[in-house]
């Protein structure tokens, strides 16, 4: 038998940022150089997805860090052909960190003749070979269910509220957590809690599909601090509408929270235009220049609690335990220091 003396990282070309910042991390827990298998992830010249990995991974405990967002199937393909050539090279173990899960959008059927695709990825991600997921904040909590294979879902509430907690320090009586929908209330709740402080809704009415009719807030918002909460930022027109109505019934300034910044299209344009003083977005899916330069738009760091997450899935050790504000706080204590 193969003693295995460290995780093994592997990353596809979704966010290789995050996958060396991961590494890096890594090498600070263990006291030694933690870096990314060599192997390439390249295409043909009709685009199809060819994977070579350079190094022995015989017996050995792999994680392919790969998101599947935009090109969502490029990417797709990419993290299940690794994980076909890890599984053919004999690793032990291949466990899937997914920062950003794509497709988890479509986890129901919202009409007829309508399919759920999200269960349909789930089912292409096990037959893969890959035996474990490690994601952030997905989009619908069922999701865990449609894999057949253990998946822990990381929550990004206990870091935004450090970055809460230290930004708005000596002023969180004034500050008010706002959910954008009445669908992400727990979501919304769950950060309010962690901080503290109110809760309001903005609550939606939709004529047609993408098009909002009216907007209505539920709760008193006069003279706070709005903060929205949501998980999901695509096109940015529901956020930045929902930050005028915010503004309109009397708060003093609006900021944003959101775990995944999809942040396509006109996004980036209305946010920098809109009455939003700040948008805070993880690096679960790699950012763009646009996002890098924008006055208003912060990005925080995934790497310390994926780090944190994967040596405890190689060890065997509690994973939950990163849903706790007090064990993240060490871990962050770099960027946050004392909160």
């Amino acid at each position: 038998m193969i003693d295995r003396t460290e995780p093994k990282l592997i990353s596809g070309n979704a966010n290789i940022p995050l996958a060396k910042a991961i590494a890096r991390r890594m090498s600070l827990h263990r006291g030694m150089s933690v870096g990314l298998v060599d192997a390439r992830v390249e295409r043909f010249n009709d685009q199809e997805v060819f994977v070579e990995v350079y190094e022995n991974v015989r017996g050995e405990d792999m994680f392919i860090i790969q998101s599947t967002s935009n090109p969502a199937n490029d990417n797709l393909m990419e993290l299940l052909i690794i994980a076909d050539a890890l599984k053919r090279s004999s690793a032990s173990r291949i466990t899937a960190v997914i920062p950003y899960f794509g497709y988890a959008r479509q986890d129901r059927r919202t009409k007829a003749r309508t399919p759920i695709s999200a269960k349909l990825v789930a089912n292409m991600i096990a037959q893969s070979g890959i035996e474990r997921i490690l994601t952030l904040d997905l989009h619908a909590a069922q999701i865990q269910g449609f894999f057949d294979i253990p998946v822990d879902n990381l929550y990004a509430a206990p870091v935004f509220s450090l970055d809460v907690l230290h930004h708005f320090k000596g002023r969180l009586q004034d500050v008010t957590v706002v959910s954008p929908d009445v669908g992400g209330v727990a979501r919304a709740r769950e950060l309010a809690k962690r901080i503290g402080c109110a809760l309001a809704i903005v609550d939606k009415r939709r004529e047609k599909p993408g098009e909002i009719a009216e907007m209505t807030v539920i709760g008193d918002v006069r003279g706070k601090s709005c903060i929205i909460v949501d998980d999901i930022c695509d096109t940015a027109g529901t956020l930045c509408k929902a930050a005028e109505v915010l503004i309109e019934a009397g708060a003093t300034e609006v900021h944003s929270y959101i775990t995944h910044g999809v942040l396509s299209g006109p996004a980036v344009e209305r946010i920098t235009s809109s009455v939003m003083k700040s948008l805070v977005i993880t690096d679960s899916i790699a950012p763009t220049e646009a996002v890098k330069s924008a006055h208003n738009i912060r990005i925080v760091p995934t790497a310390p609690m994926f780090a944190q997450g994967i040596l405890n899935t190689w060890k065997g050790t509690s994973v939950s335990s990163l849903f706790d504000t007090e064990t993240l706080t060490p871990i962050y204590e770099g960027l946050y220091g004392e909160v």
